[in-house]
């Protein structure tokens, strides 16, 4: 009787207990579904295409999946999988370094006979205003320093902005025209500026129809011509802005239209970063009264790798724990390609993103056994509307990286919508989230949602997803 009542005692606590994960897992199988089948009936996806997938965090296994193999645009979503590539190959404590050179000698009275050189080594913060340490004026007037601590007066030669380790100043094959003038569309070298983008600030007429004159640049780009093209809108119609320019332009169209009561900076890419910051340490220079007897260049000046060169300053970048926390948080395009080349660059010496996002797509397959048909990865940012990529995948590597060293940092770098940790996605036809979310009875769960080709406004689907996404809380 003793042991008969144990055993009855005992299961009274014990199977319950057991039975917990199995019956909370179905039960949100079922309000998922639930859920899942009702937003599909919005006739805004009536011909758009729908990809769920919800994982158990805690064993990896399937909890709600539809669609899940179907590889649609991702938009931002793809950032994701970036920064995770990034912190396992390079590293959380991974740092750019930026070198300071002279070539020549410096003879008497501090005369250099030679050039000063700037050699980027694909650092996308230099001179980037998110960092205290790596600002414009915070740098130039450090390497203003170093220089004449060197003894250098004068420089018989010019300044050289050397973006020549990845080839010059690129964008991702697929990127399109409207995009690639404009800031989020700033193409990627291995000498980056000011995140190779400048503010324009606008005046908009009294009249509507009437031009939208340029009040100022955030920055001195004189060496370039900028035709202003930009109308006043009517109040309430926003930033309708748009720039139009390439690698190496030496012209920048800016067109559309600015809002009557709009207060806002438009943010638009700079054709040549590394001449830029060339141009702009030889003007502070030029200030100070150490002058250039050339003009500034790019790394199109250096005739040879081999040339003789003398060190003046070594500029660390922030780490890479806090380069993916903005790259996440703002969604920064640029710091999605530099990554890419720094991940083919460090580990094959390769410099195109082609090859970076091949390297990308193998380390994958090996580490997850993802295949290159569910990561079809054309970019590190997502801004190429030909990314092809399954939720599974996205989801499989959000899984992967929760049980990995560097996954605090990570997790930090995730922005907050809805009250959940997602990285949000969003280009033309296509919406996305994926992310990781601990609900209110202990449930973990990993998730990716993309919609592509879908009618109506980006804001009201956006809504509709929280809604879907309300589920797992």
């Amino acid at each position: 009787m003793k042991i008969s009542a144990t055993f009855t005692l005992l299961s009274i606590f014990i199977l319950p207990l057991c039975s917990t994960p199995a019956f909370s897992q179905s039960t949100s199988k079922s309000k998922i579904e639930e859920a899942y089948r009702q937003f599909e009936k919005d006739p805004a996806l009536k011909n758009g295409t729908v990809s769920l997938t919800v994982l158990n965090a805690n064993t990896g296994e399937p909890i709600f999946q539809q669609n899940q193999q179907v590889g649609l645009a991702t938009a931002s979503t793809m950032k994701i999988i970036t920064a995770a590539t990034a912190f396992d190959i390079l590293g959380k404590d991974f740092k750019f370094k930026t070198n300071l050179y002279y070539t020549g000698s410096i003879q008497a009275g501090g005369v250099l006979h030679g050039d000063i050189i700037i050699e980027g080594s694909g650092d996308p913060t230099l001179g980037s205003n998110r960092y205290p340490e790596s600002q414009e004026e915070q740098l130039l007037n450090k390497w203003i320093y170093t220089i004449q601590s060197a003894g250098i007066k004068e420089i018989q030669g010019r300044i050289i902005g050397d973006d020549s380790r990845y080839g010059g100043y690129q964008v991702p094959g697929g990127w399109i025209w409207s995009d690639i003038g404009n800031y989020y569309g700033a193409g990627v070298s291995s000498l980056n500026w000011r995140e190779n983008a400048v503010g324009v600030v606008f005046n908009p007429n009294s009249t509507i129809g009437k031009p939208a004159t340029i009040e100022k640049l955030t920055a001195d780009l004189s060496y370039l011509k900028i035709v202003n093209e930009v109308s006043t809108g009517k109040n309430g119609s926003g930033d309708n802005v748009y720039a139009y320019s390439g690698p190496y332009a030496s012209n920048i169209y800016i067109r559309g239209t600015y809002g009557l009561d709009l207060k806002k900076t438009i943010e638009i890419s700079v054709p040549d970063p590394a001449y830029d910051v060339a141009f702009q340490l030889s003007k502070a220079l030029s200030h100070v009264g150490i002058k250039t007897a050339e003009p500034p260049s790019n790394g199109k000046a250096i005739a040879s790798t081999n040339i003789a060169k003398q060190l003046l300053d070594t500029h660390e970048s922030p780490d890479l724990a806090n380069i993916i926390y903005w790259f996440n948080q703002k969604s920064i395009n640029l710091y999605g390609e530099a990554l890419v080349k720094a991940i083919a660059y460090q580990t094959a010496q390769k410099t195109e993103t082609n090859e970076g996002t091949s390297l990308i797509q193998k380390y994958w397959e090996n580490k997850l056994q993802i295949s290159s048909s569910e990561l079809n990865n054309q970019d590190g940012s997502g801004l190429s509307p030909q990314n092809r990529v399954t939720t599974a995948a996205m989801a499989k590597i959000m899984q992967y990286a929760q049980s990995q060293s560097w996954f605090p940092e990570f997790y930090k770098s995730l922005p907050e919508y809805n009250n959940m940790k997602m990285k949000s996605g969003t280009i033309n036809g296509a919406l996305g989230y994926t992310g990781i979310h601990q609900n209110s009875s202990g449930e973990k769960f990993t998730f990716a949602l993309l919609i592509n080709n879908y009618s109506g406004s980006s804001s009201a689907m956006r809504k509709r997803m929280f809604t879907l996404l309300d589920v797992l809380k």
